[in-house]
């Protein structure tokens, strides 16, 4: 188990990158402590899978460096990183039996027999592999084959980390479930530095302790799910995080506060003389649909808005309102009443958020 640590790390695939857009990986200095369950969440492109290969040494970066526990590993091919990677399809040998396979990468490190047969049963026992354990892997089922491949990492005691690249491609929905949450026992029980990375933002939450957000290349927040749902630190955390994600208004300056399609969003004076500082006309608010406030009847403060349409979704009910010109949505309890032609919302300030070029404005507590 190890610390790693990308040090000024960045990669491109250009042999001179002239730009921030000729880098796959824009440069970071970022550390996944020992033992940690976190997962790298992001969209297809925004190089996820980059990283992960950096990290176990598929890739050699283009700049910085990658220390684990305080020593550089850039030049030091996977084998010896010690590296265990579980990819989207599994990678297991289909001639062998599930009990061979298990047993292939401590046979290659010539472990005894005996400590072999030991750790095998200790794996198959729980991934619940025990009753195909003699079975040929080809005759294996989907998540048969994932969890073999899972496992195969899992038996070496000398694993620096586990990284999973979107292990749960290929598996059934309903058993996509189950397996997330076994990945959770494996981690608390072998305190394994593990590393998920996923374009899935339940996978991400239901498996990491926390998540670092991928976009363009940059970690552009790494924090809890609550952090990520409650304080998104860039526009894009707030828009992927959350079903439906975050309402955000593109706004500009106005007296007290900001406003769009003459409507007025106050702000507290610390904002207000932070944008009186700021030359970006690149400002947006943002709130999150479980924060705005929907009122029963008028009330000072309130804003007007026009129902636009609503979907049940059985233990709530997602409202689209038209305020100005700007569509948004807002969350309503299942014992509400669906509010028919004018909606009263307001939004309190604590969830309310301010943007500069796509980066959170926090105020100072």
């Amino acid at each position: 188990m190890a610390e790693i640590h990308l040090k000024s790390l960045a990669h491109s695939y250009f042999p001179n990158p002239a730009t921030g857009a000729d880098y796959a990986i824009r440069e970071m200095d970022h550390v996944w402590h020992q033992g940690g369950a976190y997962a790298l969440l992001g969209p297809s492109g925004c190089g996820k899978s980059t990283l992960l290969n950096i990290i176990s040494g598929l890739l050699q970066p283009s700049e910085g460096e990658v220390l684990f526990d305080n020593v550089r590993v850039n030049e030091m091919p996977p084998k010896e990183r010690n590296i265990a990677q579980v990819f989207q399809f599994p990678v297991i040998y289909d001639s062998m039996t599930v009990y061979d396979n298990l047993a292939f990468p401590l046979r290659n490190a010539k472990v005894p027999e005996a400590k072999v047969r030991a750790k095998v049963n200790e794996v198959a026992e729980i991934l619940e592999l025990h009753e195909v354990l003699h079975n040929k892997a080809r005759n294996l089922t989907a998540d048969e084959k994932q969890k073999v491949s899972m496992g195969r990492g899992l038996v070496r005691d000398d694993v620096s980390a586990i990284l999973f690249d979107e292990p749960l491609t290929v598996i059934d929905p309903h058993l996509k479930w189950k397996l997330r949450r076994k990945l959770k026992q494996i981690h608390e029980q072998f305190n394994i530095t593990m590393i998920y990375v996923t374009h899935d933002q339940l996978e991400a939450s239901t498996f990491a302790d926390k998540i670092a957000v991928m976009y363009g290349g940059q970690i552009v927040q790494f924090g809890t799910p609550r952090e990520l749902f409650e304080v998104p630190n860039h526009t894009f955390v707030g828009f992927f995080i959350g079903s439906p994600g975050m309402n955000l208004i593109e706004v500009r300056r106005s007296e007290g506060g900001v406003s769009f399609d003459d409507i007025q969003v106050p702000l507290s004076d610390e904002l207000n003389a932070y944008l009186a500082d700021v030359p970006s006309y690149n400002l947006k608010v943002g709130i999150r649909p479980e924060f705005v406030h929907v009122w029963d009847k008028p009330v000072d403060d309130a804003y007007v808005t026009e129902l636009v349409s609503h979907e049940d979704l059985g233990t709530h009910k997602i409202l689209t309102l038209r305020l100005g010109n700007q569509l948004i949505k807002a969350r309503l309890d299942e014992d509400r009443e669906l509010p028919v032609g004018k909606v009263y919302v307001s939004f309190p300030q604590q969830w309310l958020k301010l943007y500069v070029d796509e980066f959170l404005i926090e105020e100072q507590v």
